[in-house]
């Protein structure tokens, strides 16, 4: 794989993929490159243990207080009007 290709398949475990993206990974898992294929999910699947195990060990526990804040704030705001 290309570092382009490497590049796609990271955005593609980041879930910030646009139609452009979209598009060029669909090639990639349309071509006639079995080796390829497999190698550029692998790299998505990679990156997305990597990401979890990253997620897991930084995770911090929010304030106590923040719950109580996000329920005042949110009941504070005005409803949709309906048109």
């Amino acid at each position: 794989m290309n570092e382009g290709q490497v590049d796609l398949a990271h955005t593609v475990a980041l879930g910030s993929i646009d139609d452009e993206d979209h598009h060029a990974v669909q090639e990639l898992l349309d071509s006639e490159d079995p080796a390829l294929r497999a190698a550029f999910i692998a790299e998505v699947r990679s990156t997305r243990e990597a990401l979890s195990a990253l997620t897991e060990t930084t995770a911090a526990k929010p304030p106590a207080a923040l719950r109580g804040r996000l329920l005042t704030a949110i009941a504070a705001e005005q409803p949709p009007v309906a048109s």
